[in-house]
């Protein structure tokens, strides 16, 4: 019974040298001195802020990308103690002892040395020959701007390290499709794609390039299988639907749980909250939830209120009234109502308040049991301080003339009767009897007289002159074709009003509501708003030094310097090593011109390789130069300010591509032993060019030794390039 321990356990292992010394070479170049510079570098003064508001658990909003990747980031600093007290906010700033630099910098670096290892294994799953997969790892390992961009604390390491994990995955997973579907194996590589490719997005969207395109290859790889007869079609169902779950789902439900994860950690207030609704403001602990906790939900008639514009651009607003009236006649000659001015005012202030009155009724007070305000019904609104009602005519607005203005009613004893009646419009209802509630409801005005909507039309950057102390404008907008930001209003505080004469009711509007209601949102609300931020959100371009096209990426005409010593003249720069940037772009020439003529032939009929060879050829092709064109192209329709870095996503790809032509050169064209004997003599002086490139340019890549002025001046190989040179 117990014979099986006559003998011993005995595990074998097939180990792949190659893999576990480039993986090792890897982690050295990337991970060497990885505390040096210990001193802000470029972009670090930009993600360190996020990494520090992750450690303090204050919310933010980031217009350039999901926050997965912030929170890698804010990962790294985690596990090194970093308690978030540093100031960013200056590039070369040294850093403080608490903050805990090689932690920080850790993931990008090691995101960055597993590309090594990574390009190898994808040039042996698209069956190319252990020395071309060799040499795509190698030109890997020695690309100096892949080295500089993983040794800092920034995210195109991690992005490129998700994007090849990805297209691995799949190739791993489509070459077990011939021989073992649904497999333990088959399901485990289908369901890394789609993981990957969510990471990807979630890390920059510039990872949606790549998801597109393995989409796109899978999808077409699954219409040759619909035209295979030995196939039935329950088993196609299963394939499509194992596809839709790995590839669609999966990646969908990852990129939501980014945003719960990013929400649940960042639960307190902080400076970005302005730019978000009333509503997500106030589910944030401390800021606006201290001034709304306990308010009441719904608006009655009665309500004391103050309404702030959805829009929030270029800044979050109140609308305002004060005792200040329009001038009789506005500088260009024009006459006004000379009523009181109404406006939109960026701050909080006791002449926010307004009162929402019946107008069949004289009372300001909320009666009891409270009357709610309906989708649809009309009101008085009421201002707190000078009990002046709401009021539009068809007066011309100053700054807005084919508006009219909007104005607090006074009685002149003049032929301009009162027209003050609003209807209450809920946007964002669920049905038309839906109640007017606090902070949730987005509501428009509606000029009973008029049909014109009260709008904040100061957003499109004009603000009111002295007379309106700079404050925005807010008219009656008659032509309101659908329903635009600046239209709709939300109840942020709110209480019942109680007292009837006026000067109670002013030390009523100057104290805090104590009412008790929860307006917590929803998770998939709070995502929505915060996605839609995300996406339309747009900080101002400016011309950036470093600053670059797409077409100077090509030829590398351009670099970034990211730190120079503060007394030395050690420096670090973004460059690339220029044969491999070189080489790349004629591989990609050299693998479309042989394609085209390929094709071209191939309709007449005439072969220059067996089929397989061919279909290889086309799959490298696809992964290589599409990948390439995918990462590269779409940035000539951004208009964004680009930087040299935004390019090595699609220089990966084509450095992949540089083996796969040499290989094809090789075994194709080269007929005789002795041009592949001269082939590969050629091959092994153009490597040690590119070995030569690299060390030449290392000083710059890592930031040490630091070199003299003449040394500098020589790094110079383009007169575009800007090495600094300190003036003796």
């Amino acid at each position: 019974m117990l014979g099986f321990l006559k003998k011993p356990v005995v595990v074998t292992a097939e180990i792949n040298m190659n893999l576990v010394a480039l993986t090792v070479m890897g982690l050295i170049s990337r991970l060497w001195g990885l505390s040096y510079p210990r001193a802000v570098v470029f972009d670090e003064v930009y993600y360190g802020q996020f990494v520090s508001l992750y450690m303090k658990r204050i919310f933010f909003v980031d217009d350039s990308g999901p926050p997965f990747g912030h929170m890698l980031l804010a990962l790294g600093g985690y596990l090194g103690g970093f308690d978030g007290n540093f100031l960013w906010n200056r590039i070369g700033a040294e850093y403080s002892m608490n903050v805990p630099v090689w932690s920080l910098r850790l993931l990008p670096a090691l995101a960055g040395a597993l590309c090594v290892p990574l390009a190898y294994q994808i040039l042996v799953e698209l069956q190319f020959s252990h020395c071309a997969a060799l040499g795509a790892a190698l030109l890997i390992l020695l690309e100096n701007s892949l080295i500089t961009q993983s040794r800092f604390m920034l995210l195109e390491s991690v992005l490129i390290f998700f994007i090849l994990l990805a297209v691995l995955s799949y190739l791993k997973f489509y070459n077990l499709q011939r021989h073992s579907s649904f497999s333990g194996s088959w399901w485990f590589w289908l369901l890394l794609t789609g993981v990957a490719c969510s990471c990807a997005v979630g890390v920059k969207y510039m990872g949606l390039f790549t998801y597109m395109l393995l989409l796109a290859i899978a999808g077409l790889h699954f219409w040759h299988m619909i035209g295979d007869q030995n196939l039935s079609n329950v088993s196609l169902m299963c394939h499509f639907l194992a596809r839709g779950l790995a590839l669609i789902i999966i990646p969908v439900a990852m990129y939501l749980s980014f945003f719960y994860v990013h929400l649940t950690l960042l639960y307190r207030s902080g400076p970005h909250d302005q730019i978000m609704t009333s509503a997500f403001q106030a589910s944030l602990q401390g800021g606006l939830a201290r001034i709304t906790q306990g308010q009441p939900l719904e608006v009655a008639y009665g309500s004391q209120i103050t309404l702030r514009n959805v829009l929030g651009k270029p800044m979050q607003c109140w609308l305002h009234s004060h005792t200040n009236t329009y001038p009789i006649r506005y500088e260009n000659g024009r006459g006004s109502s000379h009523q009181q001015q109404v406006t939109c005012y960026p701050f909080k202030d006791v002449n926010n308040w307004w009162i929402v009155k019946d107008p069949g009724m004289q009372q300001l007070v909320v009666s009891n049991p409270p009357r709610p305000v309906r989708h649809g019904h009309i009101v008085q609104l009421v201002h707190g301080i000078t009990t002046r009602y709401l009021n539009t005519h068809d007066v011309a607005a100053p700054l807005s003339p084919h508006s009219q203005e909007v104005s607090c009613y006074i009685d002149y004893n003049i032929s301009m009767p009162a027209q003050n009646l609003w209807r209450v419009e809920i946007v964002n209802r669920e049905s038309d009897t839906d109640v007017w509630k606090t902070i949730l409801s987005e509501v428009r005005f509606v000029h009973v007289n008029t049909s014109a909507v009260l709008k904040a039309s100061g957003f499109i950057g004009a603000s009111l002159p002295e007379w309106g102390y700079r404050q925005l404008e807010v008219v009656g907008e008659k032509l309101s074709k659908g329903y635009h930001q600046s239209m709709m209003w939300n109840v942020e505080e709110h209480r019942y009003g109680k007292s009837q004469e006026q000067k109670e009711r002013e030390v009523e509007l100057h104290s805090p509501t104590q009412m008790d209601i929860s307006k917590n949102l929803s998770f998939m609300a709070k995502f929505t708003e915060l996605q839609w931020k995300i996406l339309t959100l747009k900080n101002e371009d400016t011309e950036h030094k470093y600053s670059s096209s797409a077409l100077d990426w090509i030829t590398m005409d351009t670099n970034i310097a990211y730190w120079l010593h503060p007394t030395s003249g050690a420096q670090i720069h973004l460059l690339g090593n220029v044969v491999t940037w070189a080489s790349a772009n004629i591989a990609a020439l050299v693998y479309t011109c042989l394609s085209l003529w390929y094709l071209v032939r191939r309709r007449r009929k005439i072969y220059d390789m067996p089929e397989d060879a061919w279909q290889l050829w086309v799959s490298a092709g696809g992964i290589c130069v599409g990948g390439w064109a995918v990462n590269y192209l779409p940035f000539f329709l951004m208009e964004k300010t680009l930087f040299l870095y935004h390019y090595l996503p699609a220089l990966t790809f084509q450095i992949l591509l540089i083996p796969i032509v040499l290989q094809h050169l090789s075994d194709h064209l080269c007929r005789s032993l002795l041009l592949k004997s001269m082939f590969s003599a050629l091959i092994v002086a153009w490597f040690s060019s590119v070995y030569f490139v690299y060390c030449t340019f290392r000083p710059v890549t890592y930031g040490e030794p630091s070199l003299s002025v003449t040394e500098l001046k020589d790094l110079r190989w383009k007169d575009s390039w800007n090495i600094l040179i300190r003036k003796q």
